[in-house]
This record gives C-alpha cells, sequence and structure tokens, in this order.
C-alpha cells in the first residue's frame, strides 16, 4: 500500500482526484508549491494515518473543514501556508495531540486564536516521544524568517512551533499558548491581535524565535520575557506597547528594529525613558583643591562660631545678670578714674622738668 506521495514542486493545477481517499494507508502527503486551487479536499479525512500533510504554496480555497483534527489524529507536521483559505480556525484543530508543527501562514483565515490550542499536547512537553516520524522524511519550514528544510526524525522531533502569521487574525492572545513549553517558534505576526502579550510568556523555556510584529498590542512587555534565554529572534514592532522595556542582558541583545514603531515603548536599546538620566558627577581632581576647600571652610565655621560664643558669652551675661552688670561697670569707671590720675601725674611731672 502507498504511504508516502511527493509531488511537490511541479506545475499541477486543478482539483485533486477524489480516488485519493482510497489511500488509507497514506502517512506523507507533499503537494506543495504547485497550482492546485480547490477547495480543500474533504476526501482527506479518510486518510486516518496521515503523519505529513503538506499543500503549502498552492491556491487552495474555502474554509478548513470543521471535524479536520477529529479525523487526522496522527498529523504531526500540517503545513497549508501560503493558499487562499478562509474562515475560522475549527477547534478541531486541539485535538490534534501529536501534532508539532502547525503552519497557516499567509492565507485569509479569520475569527481568534482558539483557546483550546493549549491542549496540543506534544506542544506542551519538551521530551522527544513521537515514535509516528520514525521514518526518514523532510519537511519546509519558515525558521528565523527563512525557509528551510528540516530532514529526518531527529531535526523534525525536536522542531515544534506556531505560524499563523499574515492572516485575519483578531482579539487577545490566549494566556493557554504560554503552556506549551515545548516551542521552538511563535509566529503570530501581521494580524489584528489586540490585548497583552501574555503574562506568563516566560514559560516557553524552549523558544527560539518570536514575531508578534505588526499587530495592535498594547500594555507593558511582561517582565517574563526577559526569562527565555534560548531566544534568538525576537519581533514585537509595529503595536501599540508602552512602558520601560525589562532590563536584561537577553533582551538588550536585540537591535532597536526589534521594539521600533511602539511609540510609547522606551529603554535600551530605545531612548532612555523619563527621569532615567543619571545625576551629573563632579569630575575627579588630585584631591589639593578639595583638601584647600575644606580648610577655608572649617576656617569660617570657626571664626563664626568663635565670634558668636565670644559676644554672646560676655555681652549676653552682661544683659541677663544685673549684679555682674554693675561690677563690669564700677570695674569699668574704676579702671578710667585710675588711668586718669596716672596721666595727670605724668603730665604734672614732665611740667616741672621743663
Amino acid at each position: 500500500m502507498l504511504s508516502h506521495l511527493n509531488l511537490q514542486n511541479n506545475n499541477l493545477w486543478g482539483n485533486l482526484p477524489t480516488s485519493m481517499g482510497a489511500l488509507h494507508q497514506l502517512n506523507v502527503l507533499h503537494l506543495s508549491n504547485n497550482n492546485l486551487s480547490s477547495k480543500l479536499p474533504t476526501f482527506l479525512v479518510n486518510c486516518t494515518l496521515l503523519v505529513i500533510l503538506d499543500l503549502a504554496n498552492n491556491s487552495l480555497i474555502g474554509h478548513i473543514p470543521p471535524d479536520f483534527g477529529h479525523s487526522s489524529g496522527n498529523l504531526v507536521i500540517l503545513s497549508l501556508r501560503s493558499n487562499r483559505l478562509v474562515g475560522v480556525l475549527p477547534t478541531s484543530f486541539c485535538d490534534f495531540s501529536h501534532l508539532q508543527i502547525l503552519d497557516l501562514s499567509n492565507n485569509y483565515i479569520s475569527g481568534t486564536i482558539p483557546r483550546c490550542l493549549s491542549k496540543l499536547v506534544s506542544m506542551a512537553n519538551t521530551v522527544v516521544e513521537n515514535s509516528l516520524l520514525l521514518y526518514q522524511d523532510d519537511a519546509r519550514v519558515m525558521w528565523k524568517r527563512n525557509d528551510q528544510t528540516f530532514g529526518g526524525f531527529f531535526s523534525l522531533s525536536f522542531l515544534k512551533g506556531i505560524d499563523v502569521s499574515n492572516n485575519r487574525l483578531e482579539g487577545h492572545i490566549p494566556e493557554g499558548i504560554s503552556s506549551l513549553i515545548g516551542l521552538k517558534f511563535l509566529n503570530l505576526s501581521r494580524n489584528n491581535l489586540t490585548g497583552p502579550i501574555m503574562s506568563r510568556i516566560g514559560q516557553l523555556t524552549s523558544l527560539e524565535s518570536l514575531d508578534l510584529s505588526r499587530n495592535h498590542l498594547s500594555g507593558k512587555i511582561p517582565l517574563s520575557l526577559a526569562q527565555l534565554s534560548s531566544l534568538a529572534m525576537l519581533d514585537i514592532s509595529d503595536n501599540n506597547l508602552t512602558g520601560k522595556i525589562p532590563d536584561g542582558t537577553q533582551l538588550r541583545s536585540f537591535d532597536a528594529s526589534s521594539y521600533m514603531g511602539n511609540p510609547g515603548l522606551c529603554g535600551a536599546p530605545l531612548p532612555k525613558c523619563a527621569g532615567d538620566e543619571a545625576p551629573t558627577m563632579a569630575p575627579i581632581g588630585d584631591g589639593k583643591q578639595d583638601t584647600k576647600n575644606d580648610f577655608l571652610l572649617g576656617l569660617y565655621i570657626s571664626v563664626v562660631l568663635g565670634f558668636i560664643v565670644g559676644f554672646w558669652g560676655v555681652c549676653g551675661t552682661l544683659v541677663l545678670k544685673r549684679s555682674w552688670r554693675q561690677a563690669y561697670f564700677r570695674f569699668y569707671e574704676d579702671t578710667r578714674d585710675k588711668i586718669y590720675v596716672i596721666w595727670v601725674f605724668k603730665i604734672a611731672r614732665a611740667w616741672r622738668r621743663s
């Protein structure tokens, strides 16, 4: 029975034959990079053993079947990017317990991101335990903005991520995505998402690439984002984020382009926030001038204190104590009389000699 079918990179066009629905043992189907223009084939729900389904870069139209996830529970890699799919993401996607790579980018999908995506068991686990990829195969993935091919069990089993960029999704980012701790990449850019970045985003400790750019996200950058030590690519530009970029070596390692387009955002590597300017420090000299200034300051203080103590020690006592004041003036008068008598005696004696 046919288990692998690879017809990618051809000039196939039109509809897929319904006879493909009879391939019940099909594990891998590659039809990317063609000109297929039909609706997403409903007969694929009969291919319950599919592990890799790659229909990227075609012209497929219509909605994603609402029961798609119920019948394709073995899918590990699902790539429908760069088509013309419309409608909402069915909640049946949350039943993909083995799904590791979900790529729906570059379509016209609308509505909100299902909150139940937190139930994607394989993405919520950092341990490699998926035996469905034990055969040799490959898949093309947008990895850090580059279209790359990953092949073989070792490469694919460690790669986990969600890319729903360039659609028409709206509403808040579900907080439950923070529980998908096995994610290596998360790309929700170029949508109409609103509200804050998930407060517990720091739980995604395996995350290497995060792109939330070109949305309408608001609020402050969560402090936990600075805890993502494995993060190698970050873009949260062109949103409505405000406040200071959290301190941390990891976040400061990205250039300003990762944060541009958020008028209320500040802090390194963007311009400083108001009030962040460090106080001006006086230039450090050789110490001689400082020593001289200290001496003069001490001298001035001593003179002032000496004057205050001396003046008020004498005059204040005379003013406040009557007996001392009388004794002082009596002493003054006696001294004046003595001086007067002495000078008169000296003048008289000098006159006699002459």
